[in-house]
């Protein structure tokens, strides 16, 4: 049998790492090309396989009812390593699926290093990828590399689109004041990480608010010093499922509190009521020594946030492992540049995956490098891997990217039922979702079916 020459994957983050994975898997070559340390970013603190740079949460895990836990199922079906890394990092979160960031990584990295069919290589590729790889995935990420951004941008003609994406704080546990704040999970929910210090339903640290104190740090907010934005930055939109928090606050003084927030779900049990305002903490690592702030992105200075985060109940000595920041974001207008086997119309070679291709959120990315892995793998070796249905949660993203998305307004987006074609017949709207997960789960079974099939 002739040698079989590698697929090419550019970025070992959540989506080049999955990509890896899924080429391996069908029993391919795979030099998985990562910069890191030998070049470092704005955002990554190590150089670790798929490195979590904002929250460590992969967001709910419910798959009946919510359209990016349908996702983690689909994922699961397809075996991710991505998700396979998750479970078994995974961390007390409520109804959603967070990691110990570091365990996580530390999984991927080992099953990448691991497999005898994956050559890790530690280098920047800069510019195009070498005219002889002819199968190459580009998972570069939002953070992608200034030479390699501008070559893709000259090769395409188009500019590339940008916004900005903000990293929400991390404070060590025992520096919380617990006279202040208490445990307890939104409606006593238990999550897929099973019970955190407290018990079910207990999972993250609530530190309340009375309505005077939340309107003095609401003014506080928006009095607080910010990040200088350079020339070439100040026209770049915020993606508004990843807003700052000053930037919220910002769009009057009840907007934090039906956002991040809200105090729906939660009895202070010091009064026995509802408190105004709520900022939960979530669990960070396996240990429970770190919780990150949840939804509380920032670009303010650091040592303003230091000096406002302490005016929250429970923070006033507060200690952070990392303080929050900011970064800007690359991403293509995919539903204009690429094909359905998300190949770049003007260069075949070149496949895209991940968060560069417009979608967000960490299994969002996962996904597409997820497809774009079966369908290198599948080009390879001389056949077609069709797109999965769209009425799957895998699919509706897919078709998102690929063409379903006006391409004269296209913007990062996570999964949602919105990208899902209705369901069939006359179905109640409280049946509705659980409507659209039943059919997905039986659309993908077929889909998956074909694809063992076709590999046989």
């Amino acid at each position: 049998m002739s040698k079989i020459d590698p697929i090419h994957i550019v970025g070992g983050g959540l989506a080049g790492s999955e990509a890896a994975w899924q080429v391996a898997r069908l029993g391919l070559p795979v030099v998985l090309h990562e910069m890191r340390p030998v070049r470092k970013t704005d955002a990554h603190q190590g150089d670790g396989l798929a490195e979590l740079v904002c929250s460590n949460s992969f967001r709910s895990d419910d798959a009946d009812t919510n359209a990016v836990g349908l996702l983690h199922e689909e994922l699961r079906r397809c075996d991710s390593l991505i998700m396979r890394a998750a479970d078994i990092a995974k961390v007390p979160a409520g109804g959603a699926l967070a990691v110990d960031r570091d365990v996580f990584s530390a999984e991927v990295q080992k099953a990448i290093e691991v497999h005898p069919l994956i050559d890790l290589h530690r280098t920047e590729v800069a510019g195009l990828p070498p005219a002889e790889w002819d199968n190459v995935i580009v998972a570069t990420g939002p953070l992608t590399s200034p030479s390699l951004a501008e070559a893709i941008r000259d090769l395409t003609g188009e500019q590339s689109l940008a916004f900005f994406d903000a990293i929400a704080p991390i404070v060590h546990r025992d520096s919380i004041d617990m006279s202040k704040a208490w445990f307890q999970s939104r409606y006593d929910k238990v999550g897929p990480g099973g019970s955190g210090e407290q018990g079910e339903g207990a999972d993250y640290i609530n530190c309340p608010f009375e309505k005077p104190n939340y309107l003095e740090f609401h003014a506080a907010l928006l009095a607080a010093e910010k990040t200088e934005f350079r020339d070439w930055e100040k026209n770049t939109p915020y993606f508004e499922g990843c807003l700052p928090i000053e930037v919220m606050a910002e769009r009057g003084p009840r907007t934090l509190t039906f956002g991040p927030m809200k105090p729906v779900g939660l009895t202070d049990p010091r009064t026995g009521r509802k408190p105004y305002a709520v900022v939960q903490l979530r669990q960070d690592n396996k240990l429970g020594s770190l919780f990150n702030m949840v939804g509380f992105q920032t670009k303010m200075k650091h040592a303003e946030q230091v000096r406002i985060f302490r005016m929250i109940p429970g923070l006033e000595n507060a200690q952070f492992a990392r303080l929050g920041g900011i970064h800007r974001n690359t991403f293509l207008n995919s539903p204009k540049l690429l094909d359905s086997q998300l190949r770049l119309k003007v260069m075949p070679r070149l496949r895209f995956a991940g968060q560069v291709t417009g979608v967000e959120g960490y299994v969002e990315s996962t996904a597409i490098g997820l497809l774009a892995g079966r369908m290198a793998a599948a080009g390879r070796l001389g056949r077609n891997q069709s797109p999965p249905p769209a009425t799957t949660a895998l699919g509706a993203l897919h078709s998102h990217i690929t063409g379903g998305a006006d391409a004269k307004h296209f913007q990062p987006m996570n999964v949602n039922f919105g990208l899902f074609p209705p369901p069939p017949g006359d179905v109640r709207k409280d049946d509705r979702k659980r409507a659209l997960t039943a059919r997905a789960r039986a659309d993908l079974g077929g889909w998956l079916a074909e694809a063992s099939s076709a590999a046989a």
